[in-house]
């Protein structure tokens, strides 16, 4: 699959040739963060703390919090590896100091070892020097202590003039069972394709920058599907990855709902594209695709506006949600307009009685003695904090989100 590659030099998007020659300023990350994020996870790198002239941290901190990135640049020492991991990074890239000394004190599950290597030799040091050690054995070495690694294949890094298949055939040969991420000249959703056949993923970045790879079609470059027709079943879920549906989707209706991001299918009976709502409002705003672990199905996560994704007006084709989602949706859409005289209407009106049921719910919580009591003052509790969160404009997704990254922490209180 695709990992989007933002590089950042001096706070803006970059895109060097060879590691050198700054062919593109792209501008501010975030909102180029913003595009790639439909693709799944990123690759933030920051030049600066790589190169030893600086840092973008502030920036990089700012893109894990709200996407899903593999963090890497100028990871040198224990104390900056545990810094991205605490943060919410989904990984860590390490160059240099990817030595079993470092690694085996850190979670292997989220390490990446960055490898980067010229007509087969490693090179270090901003690619200008060589060390005689050649690639495979480099990767040889660190297999058993990451669940990965970055292989740049330094002479066709910006160029776009097509990966070393052969090469890369070899390196996840040789990685194996660690995941093999290939950077260095991708540039054609049919390269992702095979690297994808071979079990590697492929860093992408001069590619899209200059339009020469569609993100869309980059994404749908590996699947598959044994219908004539070429349609991919299309599981649709809201951002709680509740399931609303099941509609089809070709590469085509892939391409435009990435350029739109919206929920974008194809209609099967119309033989055309189906824009989600256009004709009744319900409109779907794309988050995220995923292909799933055959690549013959995907899962669209959106955020559904309107009355929902159902052709009958319900949230999903099997009825209306039961739960805490419910419950959050409906209290957010009535917190400027809940039933006049209604309990919850006092409580958006009046913080000072919300404050107090807070307190007074995690006490009774706390006392609570039989197991009915215990979910009887639990769900009261969740209910004053739902509307809490309503009050503030802040959905149930967001805080199940940051807690998410919390998960992510290495760090443990003492």
């Amino acid at each position: 699959m695709i990992i989007p590659s933002i590089d950042i030099m001096g706070g803006r998007t970059v895109q060097l040739v060879g590691g050198e020659k700054q062919a593109i300023d792209a501008g501010d990350p975030l909102p180029i963060a913003e595009r790639f994020a439909v693709a799944g996870e990123i690759a933030v790198i920051d030049l600066d703390a790589a190169m030893r002239r600086g840092s973008n941290a502030e920036l990089v901190e700012r893109l894990v919090a709200r996407f899903d990135c593999r963090v890497g640049g100028g990871i040198r020492d224990l104390e900056t590896a545990v810094r991205w991991l605490d943060a919410g990074a989904s990984g860590i890239i390490l160059g240099t100091m990817a030595v079993p000394e470092l690694l085996t004190k850190l979670p292997k599950e989220r390490l990446i070892a960055a490898v980067d290597a010229k007509s087969g030799e490693v090179v270090v040091e901003g690619w200008k020097q060589g060390t005689g050690r050649r690639l495979l054995e480099r990767v040889a070495e660190l297999r058993d202590f990451v669940s990965g690694f970055l292989v740049t294949f330094v002479e066709r890094e910006g160029r776009m003039g097509g990966t070393d298949m052969a090469l890369a055939r070899q390196v996840v040969e040789a990685a194996a069972p660690a995941r093999v991420t290939i950077a260095g000249g991708v540039t054609t959703a049919e390269e992702i394709r095979e690297l994808d056949a071979l079990g590697a993923d492929a860093q992408v970045g001069m590619a899209l920058y200059t339009g020469r790879l569609d993100l869309g079609e980059a994404i749908a470059a590996p699947l598959s599907t044994d219908r004539s027709d070429g349609l991919v079943p299309t599981v649709v879920c809201d951002e709680r990855g509740v399931a609303m549906g099941l509609v089809w989707s070709s590469r085509e209706s892939i391409r435009a709902a990435v350029a739109e991001r919206r929920g974008i299918y194809w209609s099967r009976s119309r033989k055309s594209l189906w824009r989600k709502g256009e004709s009744s409002g319900a409109v779907q705003e794309l988050l995220r695709i995923d292909l799933d672990c055959d690549r013959d199905a995907l899962r669209f996560t959106v955020r559904q506006h309107g009355s929902g994704f159902c052709h009958l007006g319900s949230r999903s084709c099997w009825g209306e949600e039961e739960g805490l989602g419910a419950l959050a949706r409906l209290l957010l859409a009535r917190r400027h307009g809940a039933p006049e005289g209604s309990y919850t209407a006092r409580l958006f009106a009046d913080p000072a009685l919300l404050a107090a049921k807070l307190r007074e719910e995690t006490e009774e919580l706390i006392e609570a003695g039989s197991r009915e009591e215990v979910i009887w003052e639990a769900a009261d509790l969740l209910y004053f904090t739902l509307v809490r969160l309503a009050r503030e404009g802040i959905d149930l997704a967001e805080v199940e989100r940051h807690l998410a990254r919390r998960r992510r922490k290495v760090t443990r209180r003492g």
